[in-house]
């Protein structure tokens, strides 16, 4: 199967500078456009009213912090322009969202290489995609 849009999720891991950048070297064979997808996990723009922070000034924060790995992340791609999409909800649904409106034909990502209890509580998302895409899924290892 040739693959002539790649979709390369990400957040602000080490992990995700790795698959991005693998993605970029895939793109760059396949001569495929490239995307960078940051979803902003709304569930992590909670208030703290002991330290003055509130949902508004938390998720501004979350935004912001997607909008610089987004582009820190796209120029390290040295082939065509890469596309950014920041959408704000949950990572595993908007990720395979995106990629279904966007047509991609493959989606990269990186796992945190999480086990154990750390596994079970936080949940994984590149599990969670790999088992809800229609389209193929590619996965860096984080080690």
């Amino acid at each position: 199967m040739l693959y002539s849009k790649i979709l390369i999720a990400v957040d602000n891991s080490e992990f995700s500078e790795k698959a991005a950048i693998n993605g970029f070297k895939l793109a760059e064979q396949l001569d495929a456009t490239v995307a960078l997808l940051y979803v902003v996990d709304t569930s992590k723009a909670v208030a703290n009213i002991d330290t003055g922070v509130y949902p508004e000034q938390a998720l501004f924060l979350l935004k912001k912090e997607a909008e610089q790995t987004l582009n820190k992340l796209a120029a390290l791609h040295t082939g065509k322009e890469v596309v950014k999409f920041m959408p704000q909800g949950i990572p595993t649904k908007d990720i395979i969202k995106t990629a279904e409106k966007w047509e991609a034909d493959l989606i990269v990502l990186g796992t945190h290489g999480r086990t154990g209890l750390m596994h079970l509580l936080v949940g994984s998302v590149s599990e969670s995609i790999i088992r809800h895409s229609k389209i193929p899924v590619m996965v860096y290892p984080s080690k």
